[in-house]
């Protein structure tokens, strides 16, 4: 007995002490992570780990349904397809074929409104609000200095960088994209709260606006810089320009840095394939909806186009691929949820899931990716 009770006291003093060093070490947002992610059975974030952080709610206005095909649900997936579901957990797939929901399956209990994370798909609404932004005027275009907006970005390298380099992914700043080391500037990005400090705090390190580099602090700036423009949290400057007029069905969630925080902008917008796909059909119909221009055309136009010749999949806040010669851009996040938008035949295809396939093919794109396109088409067929 009196083992277990010297067992017990080590125990506690040893977790105690644990904890007194994180915070001694700038590292207690890990009690965060523990609490959220590993003791919730997980190693990375997850598709309903909103449910353990604080949100702001992206508002809906007057919902505008899909249209739904004659054909709808005629076609049964095919049978790789459905393999590919099971064995990635695949919990939404929707196929929109002019402008109406042709197929759509869903799995593990998920509905048509059902929430689960964007990840970085949220990276593609963000840079749609700094066109939105360029549209009203509230910022000059995509050449303005973030030191504009943040004097503090002003050493030899990060004093040239623009709006446009953070959306297109040449900021040079010092950010680590690595998603499963809990030290580094993305781990702590995702639990700690006062995101706002952890950005500012970036350094640049080479030129920005010569070469592309995916980090995600680029899309943390970028939207803080749309919130210091408009005056308005971003969650609701979405809800304003595009939510409400694209009639979307549900209410999202954007998680935050703490209660009534700053949103996570580079990632963890909580809605569904439904209103997902809206944003897919807004940059397809060249930022029209419903006969008015809520976006400009030639904004979505240079989106969807490369910046750099050496880096041809990504241009400004889309990820950009090929089907077969056919162009193809995409919202693209975090285990593998996608928007594909392949514009030459009226088709969106949207995947939610718990995973998604490795990069095997030397491509910037997952296998994953091509199997839902190439299994799509079969169906159509």
């Amino acid at each position: 007995m009196r083992f277990i009770k010297n067992f017990l006291i080590w125990f506690v003093g040893i977790l105690v002490l644990l904890v007194v060093l994180m915070y001694v070490f700038n590292v207690d947002y890990l009690l965060k992570a523990v609490r959220t992610i590993y003791l919730n059975g997980h190693t990375t974030a997850f598709l309903e780990d909103y449910k353990h952080f604080d949100n702001r709610e992206i508002k809906t206005g007057v919902a505008q349904p899909w249209n739904v095909s004659k054909e709808y649900n005629a076609a049964k997936p095919t049978a790789e397809l459905e393999a590919l579901h099971k064995k990635i957990g695949t919990v939404a797939f929707l196929i929109i074929k002019n402008d109406s929901i042709w197929n759509e399956s869903y799995y593990d209990n998920y509905t048509k409104d059902s929430k689960s994370n964007s990840f970085s798909m949220a990276k593609s609404m963000v840079s749609a609000s700094l066109g939105k932004a360029i549209m009203e005027g509230i910022i000059k275009s995509l050449d303005q200095k973030v030191s504009d907006f943040f004097p503090t970005f002003n050493d030899a390298f990060s004093a040239q960088l623009t709006v446009g380099d953070l959306s297109s992914m040449s900021s040079g700043l010092n950010w680590d994209e690595n998603y499963y080391s809990p030290f580094s500037i993305t781990t702590r990005a995702y639990f700690d709260t006062n995101l706002k400090s952890v950005i500012l705090g970036l350094k640049g390190i080479t030129t920005p606006g010569k070469s592309y580099k995916y980090l995600s602090g680029d899309t943390q700036l970028l939207a803080m810089c749309i919130e210091k423009a408009t005056g308005m949290s971003l969650a609701d400057y979405v809800s304003e320009s595009f939510w409400k007029p694209m009639g979307a069905e549900n209410e999202a969630l954007w998680q935050t840095d703490s209660e009534d925080g700053m949103v996570k902008a580079y990632c963890c917008v909580a809605s569904n394939a439904r209103d997902f796909a809206r944003f897919g059909k807004l940059y397809k119909q060249h930022g029209k909806w419903n006969g008015v221009q809520i976006l400009d055309s030639a904004f979505v136009a240079k989106s969807t186009q490369p910046r750099f010749a050496d880096a041809p999949q990504y241009g400004y806040g889309w990820w950009l691929g090929d089907y077969k010669g056919k162009k193809i851009f995409y919202m693209r996040g975090h285990l593998g949820q996608y928007v594909i938008v392949i514009p030459e035949d009226d088709l969106i295809i949207v995947r939610l899931g718990h995973q998604n396939a490795p990069k095997t093919n030397g491509t910037a794109h997952s296998d994953d990716f091509y199997v839902y396109i190439e299994e799509a088409y079969k169906m159509l067929e």
